[in-house]
């Protein structure tokens, strides 16, 4: 009987709490339309990041920015490399959270991680 009680009063709690929201539910970190970014976490080891760099690339076809010459190559690292293309697969995908997945080395941002000439999508 408890339960059901439970479920009536949340009922009754859930809408005035929606009004204190502004009349908006918030959900993923509390912000509506937040522009994000997906980078790789920095405790993801060498053959995670190479990995994601592998499956990202084949999955968007072409990673000319982090080749010699790109706008991405610089600094010269697997952590960047990485982050770059999982951003892009990220924004291929639509931004959405379980895209920016991989395995558990990818982390979504808030802060446009773009530097130079390299602009994250």
């Amino acid at each position: 009987m408890a339960k059901s009680t439970g479920s009536i009063v949340f009922l009754f709690i859930f809408p005035l709490l929606c009004n204190n929201l502004g009349g908006h539910v918030k959900f993923a970190y509390g912000l509506e339309a937040q522009k994000s970014w997906c980078v790789a976490k920095p405790s993801s080891s060498d053959s995670e990041l190479e990995n994601n760099i592998e499956y990202a690339c084949k999955i968007l076809g072409d990673c000319k920015m982090i080749q010699p010459g790109g706008s991405c190559f610089d600094p010269n690292n697997l952590l960047n490399h990485a982050s770059v293309v999982m951003n892009q697969y990220y924004a291929y995908n639509g931004g959405n959270g379980w895209t920016c997945y991989f395995s558990g080395s990818g982390l979504i941002v808030v802060n446009d991680p773009s530097y130079g000439n390299c602009k994250y999508t």
